[in-house]
């Protein structure tokens, strides 16, 4: 028979038994205050994260596309379309950059400077658009960028030595002719497939209210008030034109 447990086993026992009964219901209370707190929360924050998360997916599969502007061409024939599309359209924001560049040699420090500095850092940021573009879908640009460099700056100094008018009746000119040709890429897309052209009808059309601005703001700074404003327009607007159409070719 054996011998019964002293009273201070017995003591110890009963001791660890309550302890561990306690540190199970602090546990317990513990999880329940836990889950009550974040069901409250959840209903609180639920759609603001809901909301989140649907726009970080958004974002997710915009940026696992394959393209940002142009989508891959189907076959050879839309692939020179494109080409020729942004070639000439790099051809254009590239001169009118350079006419800018031509106009503030003459009135840079004139009070009509800063204005024409304003319209040329947008061209700037046009010219680096189609720059990343050319790049990422490897279109070659024009041949004939060094005489449109040359063109270009001579053609906005000269209009700018004809003093502020001189240069805003070119800059009404130049934006005008760009606008146009934007608005036929606008239509021709359109009719082909807007869907499928989305991102590139969106730059084509911000670029194209952007010319549409300059060419507002040419008339209201008296583009018009330059003696012989038609014939120096018509004449400029012949040479865009010549332009566009080498430009798309060469």
């Amino acid at each position: 028979m054996s011998a019964p447990n002293p009273p201070s086993k017995i003591f110890n026992d009963n001791f660890r038994t309550s302890a561990h009964q306690q540190v199970i219901s602090q546990v317990t209370a513990l999880q329940r205050g836990t889950n009550t707190f974040v069901l409250k929360m959840s209903n609180c924050i639920g759609p603001v994260m809901i909301r989140q998360c649907l726009k970080c997916r958004g974002a997710l599969q915009l940026s696992s596309r394959a393209y940002s502007v142009l989508p891959p061409p189907r076959d050879s024939e839309e692939k020179e379309m494109l080409d020729r599309m942004l070639r000439v359209d790099h051809a254009g924001e590239y001169g009118a950059n350079r006419i800018y560049a031509g106009q503030m040699a003459v009135l840079g420090r004139s009070r009509t400077g800063p204005l024409i500095q304003e319209m040329w850092d947008q061209e700037k940021k046009h010219l680096e658009k189609f720059n990343e573009i050319l790049a990422e879908n490897r279109v070659r640009p024009t041949a004939l960028l060094p005489l449109w460099n040359i063109a270009g700056f001579v053609l906005g100094a000269s209009s700018a030595l004809l003093g502020k008018e001189g240069a805003m009746a070119c800059t009404v000119a130049v934006e005008e002719s760009i606008s146009e040709h934007y608005n036929s890429q606008i239509r021709a897309l359109m009719e082909k497939d807007p869907e499928r052209y989305t991102e590139l009808l969106q730059v084509i059309k911000e670029f194209r209210d952007d010319e549409m601005e300059h060419h507002d703001t040419g008339l209201e700074h008296d583009a018009e008030s330059i003696p012989g404003y038609w014939l120096l327009k018509n004449a400029i607007q012949l040479g865009c034109k010549a332009a566009i159409y080498v430009s798309q070719r060469v």
